[in-house]
């Protein structure tokens, strides 16, 4: 092994639950906390590459952390070279498939092997990839919110200087969705882009009723209005739809959005950091988006997704969604709508007195 290269000491991960200070409430129910597993590969040149992922519920924390350890326990020694460490998790689980908590697992440690490269070179991500840090166009992402009860907090965002907002529709009738989508628009006025999110909670049907009924609030884009692994649907969805059609947050690994690219899908695609591989499955995914000429944008991760989208050829929008910042000791910051990629590494480091707080 090359002497420049660190090579795996240890993994560690932590099970966290922390507060959120904006509950998201989607189709399905309510987040309102976030539980996180937080990832250290330390290696053995005294840099320890960190990442974090998000379990969505508290049930799965635990067999997450212990997916982790275990296949950490088979890293140490292994040169910290993301590709061959693909390469070898895919020979590992190809037979028990790449969806889930395995996917979550291996892309979460992918992000913290590029974090940890990061650091060794005193380089952000970014910068090993090829490309510079710079401000990315955010959109401020809510749950399911109400035009006059929300006012002050969609205020704030405009404040911000966020130039688009999406909030989650699917939990009502088209009734329902129409006052609210009628209301915010109202309030944020006609410059600002409006994005509406349905979580998988329609059938196509029904999801072409609903859109048609949404055309005149000059919507930027329609966010999975099908179950994201009916691709058929989607692409018979979009066909009939007059506003763009936006997924991929819940597509798995390059291999997944070949096939929805192929099958035409959706006009846009949002690959999700922990669900596409990680930087090393993000890289492959651009340059799929880019060869299709598709708008790409974030699912999460605004820390990390700053760094991919900076060297991402049809980078669209960065979703800014805060589940960490509380145990961040530097949290993203939000200049002017935008948000742009810190260093060394992905800009990661621990608030270990609020992680000790927080772990479970």
């Amino acid at each position: 092994m090359s002497k420049t290269i660190p090579a795996i000491r240890s993994v560690k991960p932590r099970a966290l639950v922390v507060p959120l200070a904006r509950p998201v409430k989607n189709a399905f129910g309510v987040i309102d906390v976030g539980p996180l597993v937080l990832i250290d590969v330390e290696t053995d040149q005294g840099v320890t590459g960190h990442s974090y992922i998000f379990a969505y519920s508290k049930l799965t924390l635990k067999p997450l952390v212990h997916l982790i350890e275990e296949i950490g326990r088979e890293l140490v020694g292994k040169p910290v070279a993301p590709f061959d460490l693909m390469k070898t998790m895919d020979a590992k689980f190809r037979l028990l498939g790449w969806q889930g908590l395995v996917g979550m697992a291996v892309s979460g440690l992918d992000m913290a092997y590029w974090d940890a490269l990061g650091q060794l070179a005193g380089k952000p991500v970014v910068e090993l990839l090829g490309g510079s840090p710079k401000p990315i166009p955010a959109y401020d992402s809510y749950g399911v919110v109400d035009p006059v009860a929300d006012e002050r907090a969609l205020r704030r965002s405009l404040e911000q200087g966020f130039r688009g907002i999406k909030i989650k529709g699917g939990d009502g009738d088209a009734a329902n969705d129409e006052r609210v989508v009628k209301g915010v628009r109202t309030l944020i006025g006609p410059d600002i882009a409006l994005m509406i999110d349905f979580n998988q909670s329609l059938d196509p049907a029904e999801a072409t009723r609903r859109i048609e009924r949404l055309a005149p609030y000059d919507l930027r884009w329609i966010e999975e209005p099908v179950p994201q692994e009916n691709l058929s649907g989607h692409a018979q969805v979009r066909e009939n739809s007059p506003t763009p059609i936006q997924a991929g947050e819940n597509w798995w690994f390059p291999r997944g959005f070949a096939e929805a690219i192929a099958l035409g899908a959706s006009d846009f695609i949002m690959p999700d950091l922990m669900k596409c591989g990680g930087v090393t499955g993000w890289l492959q995914v651009a340059a799929q988006a880019e060869a299709a000429n598709i708008p790409m944008s974030s699912h999460l991760f605004a820390e990390a997704s700053a760094h991919m989208l900076a060297v991402t050829p049809t980078a669209h929008w960065l979703e800014f969604l805060d589940f960490a910042s509380v145990i961040l000791a530097h949290p993203a910051e939000i200049v002017d709508g935008t948000v742009t990629a810190r260093g060394p590494g992905l800009g990661l480091e621990w608030n270990e007195t609020a992680v000790a707080k927080y772990q479970v």
